[in-house]
């Protein structure tokens, strides 16, 4: 066994282990750390696949912005962790359907018979994975590329119209309102008389 096949086995199951407990976990700040975890074993096979550009967004992109804002979405509502127990039984068969199904796709291409004459190539000194990449997503799949821009954008503007919503137990601030306040209405002066103690 080689150094690159033991790298990749110890990234492999680190990255299984982790996706196992982000489903099974019900703490949901330790499932998004556990997520967390998932991600760099990811970016760690990727650097394997001579993919570093690819790696490198999945951690600063997913690692540093979207699970630092998930982690503190979820840190600062008020999730009832009862009720995220209780409905755990009721999805398991599917679930386990789409893990097995799953299992089966991955054994299909990781297996011999699968990609038979199929010869990797080694690149050039001067080969470039990124311009590679570049030269890919926006010439052979422009057309998919700005397709799935235009639902990211939908999906965008979804989520900004879900949370503009008015709830009536939600105090709001208005600031045309605070920048008209006069000293009168915030300070009110009270005279006393002094007292002496005894």
């Amino acid at each position: 066994m080689t150094f690159d096949q033991i790298v990749f086995y110890f990234f492999a199951g680190v990255l299984v282990f982790a996706a196992t407990m982000v489903i099974t976990i019900r703490n949901p700040v330790k499932a998004a750390l556990f997520l967390v975890l998932a991600f760099f074993s990811a970016a760690g096979l990727w650097m394997l696949l001579e993919a570093e550009f690819l790696a490198i967004v999945l951690v600063l992109v997913y690692v540093g912005a979207v699970m630092v804002l998930f982690l503190f979405v979820v840190m600062m509502l008020d999730i009832n962790l009862a009720r995220l127990r209780e409905g755990f039984g009721e999805y398991l068969p599917i679930g386990g359907l789409v893990a097995v199904l799953m299992v089966i796709e991955m054994a299909l291409i990781l297996s011999d018979g699968f990609g038979a004459g199929r010869v990797l190539v080694p690149h050039p000194t001067d080969y470039s994975n990124t311009r590679e990449l570049g030269r890919m997503l926006y010439t052979v799949y422009a057309y998919p590329f700005e397709i799935a821009a235009a639902i990211l954008l939908a999906a965008i503007v979804a989520a900004i119209t879900l949370t503009l919503r008015r709830r009536p137990e939600t105090k709001y601030q208005n600031p045309a309102l605070q920048v008209r306040v006069q000293r009168s209405e915030r300070v009110r002066l009270v005279k006393m008389k002094s007292e002496k103690k005894n």
